[in-house]
């Protein structure tokens, strides 16, 4: 039996299940962008909850997301509650481990006033305002609201067995149907691995569960055991989604992780750290990043080391001097450090301004200690917004209390304060294990964007290893040289999928040649891109103008219609109720005006300071409801027999508006977004692609560079092509069809894209195709074709539909631009895939005959 996120993609495919629908409410109602995994987490549920198909859980539901650390699974979850809302579900009941979880879970859910809270201002779902409320027990829940309970998976088990005064009970879950949700859920499976469920947490979360045939229980974990026997029979038909930290690190959503290991004492190991952490913040300042970077300084076992820890921190910091940074600048041979002092010395910053600095960052105020339960609400707060501008924190002392629920992204070095290992056999030990599953949460990507257009959330630099900000997307483990540790720390990261061993990883130069260099096209040609921008509504006339098609709407007239039949057989004639139903259209214009006004006025979308956000031309609601470019032209079909056509109510024509505007604001919503493609706009070549360097893991198929076909082909801009097995079949296939290009034109340049050219579409989504092909014409020398060419492999063509979609429109278009005497045509074709070779070549070669 298949896992059941596998039993979905055979089901159903990748790219039914990428455009499964997610309703507006999700991102609407939700303060945060959600990612594409985000999107297919939701979809995935969607699909479950709402399709039959062979392997499907049965009811009551139990579902279990395996997500990774630092992904995003508290907005799944946020998500998920908005979805079931919708679909009758009012009771929901969150548990976790630990109550300073619980804390910051609340927050997150409850407190608008924090950074991290994740809904809008207010929750409107079908257009009215819905409050999350939160109780104690389920008698305080009401019908209208969403009711949430937040517990421990301790205080639940011990309230439910211990029954006392208003605590709930069993019977709480009988007539009423819950959602349950575990968050860190691994917890919950003690009595599975231990083969006894008997008086364990998990076999009172199950009681639970079965109190309701409509209960459901959805799991959250990053770290599921699937070397455990037990818990893959356990979770085999319950894992709806797998989003794990090396795939989330794939997706360039975390930060890198380096070790520093050097051969220094406790103080000079943090004195590095510390010189390394104001580089960075020198580094942000002039690069208008708004950034405070935060250590995590790290005790092995007790409160008491850590708390020695932070007294001897502080009084090096009162110590610290010119000199013991200077010995630093002379000592270390980390090659960031020495880069550091080097940026140092080109802003005139001295040894006695780095002391200073470091000194007023880390004054005793500004170090917290996260094993301090005497003030552990506070501690709390401080920990879990260290992003926010006005929490001072610099430096976090601690144990192991933030291995688990800790969100943080600011956090870049990591100084491990001890030097023993507990690893056996090359294995790595239960402390090492820890230690690993806290840099997992370090990883976390600080979000910054220094170009128009940049997607702020993941990281830019992975191919461009001189580039100094490269440092700001990198999480420094600092840590004693001591071979066996490392050894056993890294096989503990990699194993994670969040560390990928630099001893895999090579540098790949990739040059261009100098046949291309000394080409015309490079010494004077341009290269045709478009920015990102805010979506301009000036523009926007009409309804149709953002892409509002279904205007037809039907709407059933309520009637006495019914019938009997027989239990046992059914009638030789049965009836049917078709018979005798006519329609009638009404136009919006011919419906009273209070009434439709009532009707906008029930949907805070059409509020007049909402609708001239994107209707920014109308002056007036009237002329919203009259003019023939927006609901003046609209009709409404009603269907129902003659006599009730005859005697349509105010109640009707209410009802049938409501649906209609529903619709409309549906499309506008999926349609109308911030931002939007610009118009091209030249640069010229040889300032665009230029010679680099990119890190690829030498057992990749990136690490083949298709020398031996590309190295000496003319056509071929760079020396090799370290791409994917996808982009070397279409190399291959466009070297076998060079002589009919060549034919028709003087030159022919290939030009791999490493992350030059962004193009952005309609909806301001941003697309770095990976090949760019110029050709200029024999007959026509002043007319130069740019085509972008995009391969891709069968398994992702589903899920990045939106972007063949848009080649195919820049296809279509073919705009000319005019550049002194010479013409550029900007096309492109769809996607290549070795299945469609065929076709795509057909596709290629008629490109240049539009």
């Amino acid at each position: 039996m298949a896992f059941l996120y596998d039993t979905l993609l055979q089901e159903f495919g990748k790219r039914a299940i990428s455009q499964v629908s997610v309703p507006t409410q999700l991102s609407d109602n939700l303060k945060f962008r959600q990612r594409p995994y985000q999107q297919e987490a939701f979809q995935r549920f969607i699909l479950c909850h709402s399709e039959s198909f062979a392997g499907k859980p049965h009811k009551p539901l139990h579902l279990l997301y395996n997500m990774a650390t630092g992904s995003g699974k508290t907005l799944v979850m946020a998500g998920l509650i908005l979805y079931l809302y919708e679909k009758g579900y009012r009771n929901f009941l969150f548990f976790v481990n630990s109550n300073n979880i619980i804390q910051k879970t609340k927050d997150n859910f409850l407190n608008p006033q924090t950074s991290k809270y994740l809904f809008n201002d207010k929750i409107i779902i079908n257009g009215k305002e819905v409050l999350l409320k939160q109780i104690d027990n389920f008698d305080e829940a009401d019908d209208e609201n969403m009711n949430v309970k937040f517990t421990t998976i301790q205080q639940l088990h011990i309230d439910l067995n211990n029954t006392k005064e208003n605590s709930i009970t069993y019977e709480d879950f009988t007539d009423k149907k819950i959602v349950m949700i575990a968050d860190e859920a691994h917890h919950l499976s003690s009595g599975t691995k231990a083969g006894n469920l008997f008086g364990s947490w998990e076999e009172t979360v199950l009681k639970i569960l079965h109190q309701n045939f409509d209960n459901i229980l959805l799991e959250f974990t990053a770290t599921l055991d699937y070397d455990s026997r037990e818990i893959i029979n356990k979770y085999k038909d319950k894992v709806i989604y797998k989003y794990d930290l090396s795939q989330f690190r794939t997706d360039k959503f975390s930060k890198e992780i380096n070790l520093v290991r050097s051969l220094y004492d406790e103080k000079e190991r943090i004195v590095q750290a510390l010189i390394l952490n104001l580089y960075r913040q020198e580094l942000a300042t002039i690069n208008s990043i708004n950034l405070k970077p935060v250590i995590l300084f790290k005790a092995k076992k007790t409160i008491k080391e850590s708390e020695q820890n932070k007294e001897n921190f502080h009084q090096l910091i009162e110590d610290l001097s010119e000199t013991m940074v200077e010995k630093i600048k002379k000592t270390s041979t980390v090659h960031i450090v020495q880069k550091a002092f080097q940026f140092f010395e080109a802003k005139n910053i001295s040894f006695n301004e780095i002391a200073k600095r470091i000194h007023a960052n880390f004054r005793e105020e500004n170090c917290l200690s996260a094993n301090n339960d005497t003030e552990a609400e506070k501690n709390q707060i401080l920990l879990n917004t260290l992003e926010d501008e006005n929490n001072p924190i610099r430096a976090v002392f601690a144990v192991q209390k933030l291995n688990e629920g800790w969100d943080v992204l600011n956090l870049f070095d990591v100084v491990r304060l001890y030097e023993d290992r507990d690893g056996k056999d090359g294995n790595p030990g239960k402390t090492t294990l820890s230690e690993a599953q806290l840099i997992g949460r370090g990883a976390r990507y600080y979000p910054f964007a220094l170009k128009e257009g940049e997607d702020k959330f993941v990281r830019k630099y992975d191919d461009d290893i001189t580039n100094d900000l490269k440092i700001l997307e990198e999480l420094y483990y600092h840590t004693k040289e001591d071979s066996r540790y490392i050894s056993e720390l890294k096989k503990a990261l990699v194993e994670t999928g969040i560390y990928e061993d630099e001893v895999n990883l090579e540098i790949k130069k990739l040059t261009l040649k100098p046949i291309f260099k000394n080409s015309e096209l490079y010494k004077k040609g341009y290269v045709f891109a478009n920015k990102k921008l805010p979506k301009n509504f000036g523009r926007v006339q009409s309804i149709v103008d953002l892409g509002v098609t279904k205007t037809n709407y039907r709407h059933q007239l309520s009637s006495g219609g019914g019938r009997v039949s027989s239990v046992f057989f059914e009638l030789e004639s049965p009836v049917t109720f078709d018979e005798g139903i006519k329609s009638k259209d009404v136009r919006i214009a011919d419906i009273q005006k209070h009434i439709v006004r009532y009707a906008l006025s029930q949907n805070l979308f059409y509020y007049f300071d909402n609708l001239s956000h994107y209707f920014p031309n109308i002056p007036s609601l009237s002329a919203f409801i009259e003019d023939k470019a927006y609901l003046g032209n609209l009709e409404i079909t009603f269907l129902g027999s003659h006599n009730r056509l005859q005697e349509i109510s105010h109640f009707d024509y209410l009802q049938a508006l409501n649906g209609l505007l529903q619709n409309i604001e549906t499309e506008i919503k999926k349609n109308a977004t911030d931002y939007e493609g610009s118009e091209y706009y030249p640069q010229p070549i040889h300032q665009v692609f230029r010679d680099k360097e990119i890190r690829v893991n030498k057992y990749s198929e990136r690490a083949k560079g298709q020398e031996d076909l590309v190295l000496k082909e003319p056509w071929y801009a760079y020396n090799a092509n370290y791409g994917t097995n996808e982009e070397k079949k279409f190399v291959e296939l466009f070297s076998r069809r060079f002589k009919g290009f060549s034919h028709k034109f003087e030159n022919v340049h290939l030009i791999r894209n490493e992350r030059e050219i962004k193009i952005f579409d309609k909806y301001g989504r941003a697309f770095e195709p990976d090949f760019l092909l110029f050709c200029s014409e024999r007959a026509n020398k002043q007319l130069t074709f740019q085509v972008f060419i995009e391969p891709k492999g069968a398994h992702l063509i589903g899920y990045d539909k939106w972007k063949e979609d848009f080649l195919k429109v820049i296809g279509s278009e073919q705009k000319s631009i005019k550049m002194y005497t010479d013409t550029y045509k900007i096309t492109a074709v769809p996607f290549y895939n070795y299945g469609n070779e065929n076709e795509f070549k057909k596709v290629l070669e008629s490109t240049f005959e539009k």
